[in-house]
């Protein structure tokens, strides 16, 4: 799309000076995984380093609005009806280990609605793009979700809980439900980055539980954008307020809800 929103324009600028600077450090990160320490610390002050520099250009561009980002204390804005919700480095464990599939997720919320969203990928140097009523892209080719209409054809995403968390039971009946009906399941470690390739038409849906703000809130603009349908895992829930999310072309929406939910 030629002409963007003068917001999108802000945060496309931001993205892309961040994702020059975690492009830089991930490159290092390959020499530091034959280290005995491991590139644990190093990857940390990468991603602290990338929230900085999108605070700094979004707060100088936009002084009044909110910014709540995963690395840094929430600061409220002079425009309380305004904030960004920013992940300056989804896919922290992928990016740790040197697998090139991490991203910068930033969104605008504006009186509780996302309305502008930017999923960038430095890797791929895939821009994915999304404003309330304006439709999805990526770069500036417009997307849409799968057109596909049987589950034994199509992949889904989703997250499997790690380090013993309590939702790994949950999963795992979601997995032993969908693995059969469905041409299969992918987990790649990046929950923004799932979505954009929902939106895409990529993945033919996606699902996730425990997820915080800033891990779906482009993401869900992308995929509304795209034509998709969203809701929360929980029956009557709210994906940004309980944390969950399903999401998926509108063909099959309710037999995946059905599914996921065990109705």
């Amino acid at each position: 799309m030629s002409q963007w929103s003068a917001n999108i324009n802000v945060m496309i600028k931001a993205a892309r000076y961040a994702g020059r600077s975690l492009m830089r450090d991930f490159k290092e990160v390959e020499n530091l995984q034959v280290s005995a320490k491991g590139p644990g610390d190093f990857v940390t002050r990468a991603d602290y380093k990338a929230e900085e520099i999108l605070r700094e250009e979004l707060m100088e561009a936009r002084p009044n609005y909110g910014f709540c980002g995963e690395e840094s204390k929430e600061i409220m804005g002079a425009d309380p009806t305004r904030r960004w919700i920013i992940d300056p480095l989804d896919g922290t464990t992928n990016f740790l280990h040197g697998l090139p599939h991490w991203a910068i997720s930033m969104a605008l919320e504006h009186k509780g609605e996302i309305v502008a969203a930017v999923v960038f990928n430095p890797v791929g140097e895939e821009m994915f793009i999304a404003e309330k009523g304006g439709g999805a892209w990526l770069n500036d080719k417009r997307i849409r979700v799968s057109g596909r209409k049987r589950l034994i054809e199509m992949i889904f995403a989703t997250g499997l809980p790690f380090g013993g968390r309590a939702d790994l039971p949950d999963t795992l009946q979601d997995l032993a439900r969908i693995l059969p009906a469905t041409a299969g399941v992918r987990r790649w470690g990046a929950a923004s980055l799932d979505l954009a390739f929902t939106a895409a038409g990529r993945y033919d849906g996606f699902w996730e539980r425990r997820l915080q703000v800033w891990d779906m809130a482009a993401g869900l603009l992308l995929v509304k954008e795209a034509g998709g349908l969203i809701t929360s895992v929980y029956k009557d829930g709210n994906p940004m307020e309980d944390g969950s999310v399903i999401a998926s072309n509108e063909p099959i929406f309710n037999q995946f809800v059905k599914i996921i939910r065990n109705d």
